[in-house]
């Protein structure tokens, strides 16, 4: 049949999304592959086009009979064949051929299956219907390349610019998926990253057997690194178990028990070999071209049922390992623990950079495998190859690591720095090309439309001479009344319909490119110059950052105070001469969490209360939990957050004993009653007893209403364990009545002193105001009267009274005591009878340790008696702490120290600490409070 009108059959991507299925009677979306059967028209002579989808046809295809006429080759039997792309063209073909092997009533022409057969063989989707002039053609000029290739393969040497190769080739060795399994397997067995490097640098130069590499380099590092250039697929774990519950005909729920054990490829693996319905193959035969055109028509597929026949498609092809490493493919995660710097330095030394700055996998590495007339000599000591950014395609932004303290933020930033306020909102970077618009996330993915989709009617009138232009910056929401910044997460747009008087703004921080300059390598004061000159803000819509040029400590502890107390995320910190560096982390953050180790973080007691599994090495193991405190009002436990960062691998590998946890699979129905959770915080396991379960110390950057969790909505923002309490039980946890009270004054209870306190006044102030204390605790200090003494060092060791009660600690912070003062109701009451009454177990000293440089007693319930002004420890024992008798005694167990090591000042702890020797007491003993010790000192 050579005339259209002759065909039975049409194909064609849906032009407007408005014709039904004649089947299913759903419209058929637009740009998808539709295809249609001539049938009478009822109106006029002629046929008409009954469109379906491709599913659809095919499932009435096996209901007709035999005699029907059907597709058999669609070059002969379908209009507009050789209108689709390959990859539609693929799709149906492979419909085509699983039809064909399920069909009882179908026995297709030898011709068209011979067709389909010379297809696959050749490895192309060729179009059937060429005319045998124009195959003779194709023929010779294959010929002619080949014999070029040769040539010209001859002249150069063998070394990595081999690589690239022409899909015309046979398939070698190189090209074998097997192949590409092995050295995945050897990357994943090296530990040192330079000798994972090492192994695909031999594979790149000598390939399989060692005389080249004889296969496409930019393939393999597509596939090596799937995760670095995602191809977008849509399946996650559960829907990857629900797709092969149905190829393999086995039980879902079970392979969902299965998929516990954290690794969804070892789950379909194990169940690709007990299957009865499929076998996997015994050979490895496919290529990693073969799986490459596999995964990217995978990646057009939306619905399950094409998902499904297109997987059945190569399963029959796949040996259990191989099934394996395409569900790993598709899940981005390979498994081998290295990432694109230790695979582009396969390539080339400058090849990870290269890629940094333009994302452009392909262009990298052809670049690097350009042929170079120089001389070996010559091309080793050539410049970098460093391939500049280009418009419209993402940038990796330059990022921040975390500054500890104002002494850190002046040793990192020595020519003086911009402090820049650290907004609360999402990261955009801004790509403008004369009328056109991208917006690229943190992660280098495309911005949803809502929260960008007006920026273009407002940035050409910032940037009036911006024809092109790439900018850094951060969107939030903004009310439009007050000009304040709403809270992390209103630009969701459900939450944007709760804030009607607000919008969205751009506030603008770096500009990268400019009207056809690269301003990479300009230094940040003048990328901010740039800025301030050509831009005009558009209040409350297009805004530039808040900065201020800082070149003293005092200055910026001033700044910090100031952000904080206005309740915003931080700084940001840069040396003005700095570089833009893509994915470098040369930039410093200042957040309240970070500074002093986390002394002025939000931190809170809470109790274990579920878990749930892990997933990649950590998976089959509980390593996400579940922590919450109890409700005194409704006598029940309510959650908080859920962490899952802060134990180590040791750690983490005992708690899988020590918890006692019932295992519920995230079953609503088997919540017990003691514990209220919303549904997103219901886990795969409880605690059997929530009051025997441990109590750990979360610490996070704030304390936040995020509506979520059951404990009034309040939650810890960024939260990590800090510290295990051993010392410590359900009933000196935190409770809901102490955390809505730690919330409400959560600002109130920055301690602001430790900025003037360690950069300021450094042992300049007087008594009162050099206080470690903050505000709310130098009242209770004051009111307890807790004796301060100055010992000839000038250096202030506090001791508490014995006469006052213990209940609040003179030192302690207001976090730290209100997390320690959570009892049950019965203990309560004993301290409200016992109020005026010394409590000897919180003043005496009992036990002791170094904690840094500082020798520290503490009571017998964890309270530090003796610290050093400024370097308070927290309460609680340290797991190295040792009983005092130990030093009072006869028989001393702590390397012969004295006994009036207990009673000296602080310049015998840092000159025994910085000599390893222990000192003379002498000149360092200090007068103490009366009735301090009991042991009979020489010098009380």
């Amino acid at each position: 049949m050579s005339n259209d009108e002759e065909k039975l059959f049409a194909v064609e991507r849906a032009k407007s999304g408005r014709a039904k299925c004649k089947k299913c009677k759903c419209p058929i979306e637009k740009d998808t592959v539709r295809i249609a059967k001539l049938v009478a028209n009822p109106f006029t002579e002629g046929k008409m086009k009954a469109w379906h989808h491709l599913t659809c046809l095919f499932e009435v295809f096996a209901k007709q009979r035999a005699t029907t006429k059907k597709i058999d080759d669609p070059a002969e039997d379908v209009s507009g064949w050789e209108d689709l792309s390959k990859e539609d063209k693929a799709i149906v073909l492979r419909m085509i051929e699983e039809f064909e092997k399920n069909s009882k009533n179908h026995t297709p022409k030898g011709k068209g299956v011979e067709a389909r057969k010379r297809k696959s063989e050749i490895g192309t989707e060729s179009d059937a219907s060429l005319s045998k002039k124009t195959k003779k053609k194709e023929k010779k000029e294959k010929e002619k390349e080949k014999k070029d290739s040769i040539s010209s393969s001859e002249e150069e040497e063998t070394d990595s610019s081999s690589a690239t190769r022409s899909p015309e080739k046979r398939a070698t060795k190189d090209d074998s998926f097997k192949e590409f399994q092995r050295v995945c397997n050897d990357v994943a067995r090296e530990d040192a990253y330079t000798e994972k490097t090492a192994v695909l640098k031999r594979m790149f130069s000598k390939g399989s057997e060692g005389d080249g590499f004889k296969s496409d380099v930019k393939l393999w590092c597509r596939m090596l690194l799937p995760g670095a250039v995602k191809r977008v697929y849509n399946l996650q774990s559960k829907q990857l178990v629900k797709l092969f519950s149905r190829i393999l005909l086995e039980d879902e729920d079970e392979m969902l028990e299965h998929l516990d054990r954290g690794d969804v490829a070892e789950t379909i693996r194990f169940f690709f070999k007990r299957s009865v319905a499929r076998k996997p193959a015994e050979n490895s035969v496919l290529t990693i071209q073969q799986v490459d055109e596999f995964l990217q028509e995978l990646s057009l597929l939306t619905k399950e049922e094409e998902q499904v026949s297109h997987f059945r498609s190569i399963i029959s092809r796949c040996t259990l390992d191989d099934l394996k490493m395409i569900i790993r493919l598709i899940k981005h995660d390979l498994r081998i623990n290295a990432g694109p710097k230790h695979i582009l330095a396969a390539v080339h030394e400058d090849a990870y950079e290269a890629f940094q700055t333009s994302r452009d996998l392909n262009s990298v590495i052809e670049r690097c495998l350009q042929p170079s007339s120089k001389s070996k000599k010559q091309e080793s000591n050539s410049p970098n190859i460093k391939i500049t950014l280009s418009l419209m395609t993402p940038v990796l932004p330059m990022l921040a690591e975390a500054c500890k303290s104002v002494e850190m933020a002046m040793k990192k930033c020595p020519n003086g720095m911009l402090a820049e306020v650290k907004y609360d909102g999402e990261r955009v970077q801004v790509h403008k090309k004369g009328d056109e618009f991208r917006y690229f996330s943190r992660s280098l993915k495309p911005v949803l439309s809502h929260k960008v989709n007006l920026f273009k009617n407002y940035i050409p009138q910032a940037f009036p001479d911006g024809d092109d232009l790439i900018l850094d910056s951060e969107i939030l929401m903004i009310d439009s009344n007050t000009g304040k910044p709403l809270p992390f997460g209103t630009l969701g747009i459900h939450k944007k319909a709760e804030f009607k008087d607000a919008n969205a703004c751009l506030f603008v921080f770096d500009c990268i490119y400019y009207n056809g300059h690269v301003l990479l390598h300009k230094s940040m004061i003048e990328r901010r110059r740039i800025l301030t000159e050509r831009m005009t803000e558009i209040q409350n819509r297009i805004m530039l950052s808040e900065t201020k040029e800082i070149h003293n400590s005092q200055d910026l502890a001033e700044m910090i105070a100031k952000v904080l107390k206005m309740g915003l995320e931080g700084l940001v910190l840069k040396d003005i001469h700095s570089k833009y560096e893509p994915g470098k982390r040369h930039w410093l953050k200042v957040k309240k969490d970070y500074l002093y180790n986390g002394a002025m973080a939000d931190s809170a007691d809470l109790v274990v209360l579920g878990a749930w599994y892990g997933t990649g090495n950590k998976g089959g193991m509980m390593s996400i939990f579940l922590m919450g405190c109890y409700d005194e009002d409704h006598d029940n436990w309510v959650t908080v957050t859920k962490v899952h960062t802060g134990h180590d691998d040791a750690t983490l590998a005992s708690l899988q004993d020590e918890l006692d946890m019932i295992k519920i699979g995230k079953d609503p129905t088997k919540v017990p009653r003691w514990l209220r959770a919303n549904k997103p915080m219901i886990p795969d396991f409880v605690a059997k007893d929530p009051k025997k379960q441990p109590v750990w110390e979360i610490t996070g950057a704030e304390f936040t209403n995020q509506g979520v969790h059951t404990a009034d909505g309040i939650s810890i923002r960024f939260p990590r364990v800090t510290r295990i309490r051993p010392d410590k039980d359900w009933s000196f946890a935190i409770t809901l009545n102490e955390l809505r009270n730690l919330f409400k004054k959560n600002s109130e209870s920055i301690d602001f002193t430790l900025l003037s306190k360690k950069e300021i006044d450094k042992r300049k102030t007087s008594e009162e105001d050099s206080s470690f204390l903050s505000t709310k605790a130098k009242r209770e200090d004051e009111r307890s009267k807790s004796p301060i003494r100055k010992n000839k060092d000038s250096k202030t060791i506090k001791t508490p009274s014995p006469k006052k009660s213990p209940a609040k600690p003179a030192a302690s912070s207001p976090r730290t005591r209100s997390r320690s003062n959570g009892r049950n109701k019965d203990q309560r009451r004993h301290d409200a009878a016992e109020k005026n009454v010394f409590n000897e177990r919180d003043t005496k000293a009992t036990y002791y340790a170094f904690v840094d440089k500082d020798f520290i007693e503490y009571s017998a319930a964890g309270v530090p008696l003796n610290w050093i002004e400024g370097r308070k420890p927290k309460d609680g024992l340290p797991s190295d702490a040792k009983s005092l008798h130990n030093l009072t005694s006869n028989e001393l167990e702590f390397e012969d120290v004295p006994k009036m090591v207990r009673h000296v000042s602080i310049s015998w702890v840092e000159a025994a600490a910085s000599t390893l020797e222990i000192q003379e007491t002498e000149e360092h003993a200090v007068e103490l409070a009366e009735n301090y010790c009991s042991c009979p000192c020489s010098h009380r």
